[in-house]
């Protein structure tokens, strides 16, 4: 009796309350489709040329000794900012001051020959006029002289060149950069213009960045530097989201490179924070020109099928299919050549679910007032 009573109560058909009516079931289809939209506007848009590019010290040097000796003290820390005229080393000294005091001895050794030799020559010049010697011996004599005076002029060249080799036992930094890793240990023999160098100074500020662009894109860039205008160049890192530094063209190259059929470009930054990093890969974006006036739209709102580029514009609460004709983009803006005016409603979020003519709820993003 329990189980026929339970199984009647589960399996005995239900009716519903005589006032409800059935839920109508809309079809998602058919209704109108959210979208958010953005109006075209006419603003000036920067012509621009996008490029990859590497980060190039303007000039790097490897700090090489001239003499040879101990290395007897490093003067600086890896990774330190030096500037021209700095010291960096210290090589031992003594065989060069002891180099320098010989030159020095043989000089005062001839200067006192040349003393004695001249007032020889003016005993023989008196001797001469009164015919007592004979006119070889005077002549000896001045030769003897003028002997004299070109050694000591050789002695003093002697003492010039051990001092400039004793001025090269103190290193001083050539240019004005950031120092790399250490190469050599004091204490260690070096030999004069070793390869390896002590260490290597890079010149961070300015810096350059070197990239090349297209053939087809160079005779609009010199026609801008034939007029005398100054390009800008941008540099962006490798996501392209952040700009890094913002500098100036400064050099094109002679010729094309014939396998790449590309032009190698030199633009020159400021980098006093030093945003750039030698060999680091940029994005880099060369400004061209300004085009003025023309309509703009983002560029995410752009389609592309193969008919060709075409955009969601809404007219009378319904979407439409618009052929454009894109130009010069800048910073997330493209300019439309031909296909759109200005005022133009087109369609930039829920673009998934259009269709041609399909009924589109356009949602803003101004808050409800309160109450």
């Amino acid at each position: 009796v329990v189980v026929v009573a339970t199984a009647a109560y589960f399996l005995w058909p239900k009716t519903g309350s005589p006032t409800a009516a059935p839920a109508r079931q809309m079809n998602p289809w058919a209704m109108p489709v959210p979208v958010r939209v953005v109006t075209t506007d006419a603003a000036d848009l920067r012509v621009q040329i996008k490029t990859i590019g590497t980060v190039t010290p303007l000039n790097t040097v490897v700090v090489q000794s001239r003499v040879t000796g101990t290395l007897q003290q490093v003067a600086f820390s890896e990774g330190d900012k030096v500037t021209q005229g700095q010291l960096l080393a210290e090589i031992e000294q003594a065989d060069y001051q002891i180099q320098l005091a010989q030159a020095q001895g043989q000089l005062e050794q001839n200067l006192a020959q040349l003393k004695n030799a001249e007032a020889d020559l003016q005993l023989y010049s008196k001797l001469r006029e009164q015919s007592s010697i004979s006119a070889q011996q005077y002549n000896q004599q001045q030769a003897l002289v003028a002997q004299l005076k070109g050694t000591i002029k050789s002695n003093q060249a002697q003492i010039d060149a051990a001092k400039l080799q004793l001025s090269y036992t103190r290193i001083h930094a050539p240019i004005s950069g950031r120092l790399g890793l250490r190469r050599v240990d004091p204490g260690n023999l070096i030999q004069a213009n070793n390869a390896e160098g002590l260490v290597t100074i890079t010149q961070s500020s300015p810096i350059a960045v070197l990239f090349a662009i297209p053939e087809s894109q160079l005779q609009q860039v010199r026609e801008a530097v034939r007029r005398g205008e100054s390009l800008t160049v941008e540099a962006w890192d490798r996501s392209e989201r952040q700009l890094l530094s913002q500098g100036a063209l400064t050099t094109l190259d002679n010729q094309i490179d014939a396998a790449t059929g590309t032009l190698r470009l030199k633009a020159e930054f400021a980098n006093g924070q030093e945003e750039l990093f030698p060999n680091q890969f940029v994005n880099v974006r060369l400004n061209v020109a300004v085009q003025q006036g023309a309509v703009t739209i983002p560029q995410d709102a752009v389609q592309y099928g193969s008919a060709g580029n075409y955009v969601y514009v809404i007219e009378q609460n319904k979407a439409q299919i618009r052929q454009v004709k894109l130009g010069a983009t800048d910073n997330g803006l493209v300019a439309v050549e031909d296909g759109l005016q200005t005022g133009d409603l087109v369609v930039l979020e829920g673009l998934d679910r259009l269709r041609p003519g399909r009924a589109v709820e356009v949602i803003t993003d101004q808050p409800v007032p309160a109450g």
